[in-house]
């Protein structure tokens, strides 16, 4: 009797511990940790090819935040949730490390980009560089300087070729790259500044010039962890997926150009 009471409590406990063990199973796959990466509008692309694989292989969703990266900068300074930031310019990544609103310690330069000048169709044979802007009496699309990096390398591009004057006025600022974008493929613009991977998606307009770097500060995307996240081992997570190679091959692929080794 003994015996079998003993053997009988054993099974007990295997089939209690069996049934905690396989609730726990599938409340980790039911319960994903959730992080928020603001990123700059031109990773869109890329990042959302990259968060299907990140997601299966971690158990992690991700919410994404993209925007003009002085918009990024100063939704984070007013307490916005984020967890990882990642920048298409220095200048806002510097603001928010001197406010102590990231961690330095996870800073790095992730990738490159180039400048390039896109016209739409009706345009490309009269538009085929930026000195070619100056004998136009249509629109010119450019980011707005102060809150879009692509738009101040842009302004920093006309001041440095010396025709910033003669085509200001024909100027319409746009919240974002992707705006940008939009305008010239719509026929709203007769061209438009933009990054290069912007550019690998154009349906209706083209590259009509990759314009000098030696013309504009050098096109750096720094990203770092959040200072308020709470969910910091999963950003850095994250951030150590953007440089394996599976994610590297995407990022080329939208004409980006890898920072982290």
């Amino acid at each position: 009797m003994k015996k079998n009471l003993l053997v009988l409590s054993i099974l007990a406990a295997t089939l209690i511990f069996s049934g905690c063990s396989q609730k726990n199973s599938e409340t980790s796959k039911q319960s994903p940790k959730n992080i928020t990466i603001s990123a700059a509008a031109s990773l869109k692309e890329s990042l959302t090819e990259i968060q299907p694989k990140f997601e299966k292989d971690n158990n992690v969703k991700l919410t994404f935040n993209f925007g003009a990266s002085g918009t990024l900068q100063k939704q984070i300074e007013q307490g916005a949730p984020a967890d990882v930031f990642i920048s298409a310019g220095k200048q806002q990544m510097d603001n928010l490390e001197k406010e102590n609103l990231i961690d330095k310690s996870s800073r790095k330069n992730l990738l490159n980009n180039k400048l390039v000048l896109i016209v739409a169709k009706d345009y490309k044979d009269k538009i085929k560089s930026t000195s070619d802007l100056v004998n136009i009496n249509s629109k010119l699309a450019m980011g707005e300087p102060t809150v879009v990096p692509a738009g101040q390398y842009g302004k920093e591009s006309l001041e440095k070729l010396n025709i910033m004057d003669k085509v200001q006025s024909k100027i319409v600022y746009a919240k974002d790259v992707k705006q940008v974008v939009q305008y010239v493929e719509n026929g709203e613009a007769a061209a438009g500044i933009v990054y290069k991977s912007d550019a690998t998606v154009l349906k209706n307009s083209t590259i009509a010039e990759t314009i000098s770097e030696s013309s504009h500060k050098p096109i750096v995307y720094p990203e770092a962890i959040v200072t308020a996240s709470k969910e910091k081992e999963t950003a850095k997570k994250f951030l150590d997926y953007l440089t394996t190679d599976s994610s590297k091959e995407i990022f080329k692929k939208y004409g980006f150009e890898v920072s982290v080794k």
